[in-house]
């Protein structure tokens, strides 16, 4: 049980307290509020009260993309399981089988503030596989999920092209990745007819990773750069009626208007990273306040490693550089893509009954000269500055 008093609070959730105070109980947040009101929350003689003096208190930062733990650092080969690059189609691949939680990535989110990602397979193949939502500290894999399965990866462009020409075999163009994909779904479609016409036929271990999706329960998660790769994911997801998430957007300021008219949100980034492939050359940090004030939900990745997962928050404050606003430079990191994520009731704001997952720094995450000073997951404090203690 844990109390943060004195804090500057930034709840994501249209309240923020000068002087104010959160409380936390079994892991669950059970009041914020204004100092006034302290002494009404209750057993805070129970609690272990931290005083944030006057600091930054929000929520843990979130990644709405990420390869962490399934593309280790500082391991080649070895450490790298991101991509199962000999089969087009794999849907039925897990990320929660390959994440390392001992990669030290992890510990450099929490040392950024960042409390949750969403991880999975990469880009390599049409249909990759499950991503999972997942919590940042942690030894066992299964004890940080928050939602597995939580996506299911889907690429256009010239990832699969490159990887499978190169094999002489297909994809090779953007025809015969749309057209794989289509055929996937139709015969996924397919199966889930006959299930629902048969409840007790046998279970189908390659189609059956795909109920998740056509129930409208989790997205497809789509790397898309282009701005045409960007349309035929819209084009393909609306024909099946799915739900999806346009993942990198590099383009996706050339088409504001059609992105928003889709109802898609839009993860942009990785913005801090070279210019290393043709379909990434129009990449900026402009695009996320264009497609913002477009009024697309719009959430910033590092796409880690591609960018250090630490760098979450400067890209947004690059992000603010470039024009979007810093309210929704903070909401992007935040509230947003836990929204996008479909896990908005649980993290992504400060608020009665969602998780007791924050940061506390010494300014705007946003900057670059900003100190994390405390970072807890589930009202557990798990990385703390070495020079600070604010534990009364």
């Amino acid at each position: 049980m844990l109390t943060i008093i004195h804090g500057n609070i930034k709840t994501m959730a249209k309240r923020e307290y000068r002087d104010g105070f959160v409380q936390i109980e079994n892991g669950k947040i059970t009041a914020v509020g204004d100092m006034k009101e302290y002494g009404h929350a209750g057993k805070k003689d129970k609690h272990k009260v931290l005083d944030a003096r006057g600091n930054l208190v929000m929520p843990g930062i979130v990644e709405a993309h990420c390869h962490m733990g399934i593309t280790e650092e500082k391991k080649g080969m070895e450490g790298d399981d991101c991509n199962e690059s000999v089969d087009p189609l794999t849907p039925y691949l897990r990320a929660i089988d390959a994440i390392n939680p001992m990669d030290a990535a992890f510990d450099d989110a929490l040392r950024a503030g960042i409390t949750s990602a969403m991880v999975g397979p990469g880009s390599s193949n049409v249909v990759g596989g499950q991503f999972a939502f997942i919590k940042t500290h942690g030894r066992s894999i299964d004890s940080m999920i928050v939602r597995a399965p939580a996506a299911m990866k889907v690429a256009f462009g010239e990832n699969p092209k490159v990887n499978f020409s190169g094999q002489s075999m297909s994809p090779a163009t953007r025809m015969a990745i749309a057209a794989l994909l289509r055929r996937e779904l139709f015969e996924a479609k397919a199966y889930q007819r006959e299930r629902k016409n048969n409840p007790t036929a046998e279970k189908d271990f390659r189609y059956e990773c795909w109920m998740p999706v056509l129930e409208g329960k989790i997205p497809l998660k789509a790397h898309v750069h282009r701005a045409d790769d960007i349309l035929t994911a819209i084009r393909i997801a609306k024909e099946f009626g799915l739900h999806m998430t346009l993942d990198h957007c590099s383009e996706g300021h050339l088409i504001a208007e059609e992105i928003k008219e889709s109802g898609f949100p839009a993860i942009v980034g990785p913005d801090m990273a070279s210019r290393n492939k043709i379909e990434v050359q129009n990449m900026a940090f402009k695009t996320v306040g264009i497609l913002n004030k477009e009024g697309v939900c719009t959430a910033i990745t590092t796409d880690h490693p591609v960018s250090m997962i630490q760098f979450l928050p400067i890209c947004a404050g690059l992000a603010v550089k470039s024009g979007l606003e810093e309210e929704e430079g903070l909401r992007s990191i935040t509230i947003n893509p836990a929204k996008i994520c479909g896990v908005g009731d649980r993290v992504g704001s400060l608020e009665v009954g969602k998780d007791g997952d924050i940061a506390i720094f010494d300014n705007s995450p946003l900057e670059v000269f900003t100190k994390t000073l405390y970072t807890i997951i589930d009202g557990n404090i798990v990385y703390n500055d070495e020079n600070i203690d604010f534990l009364c």
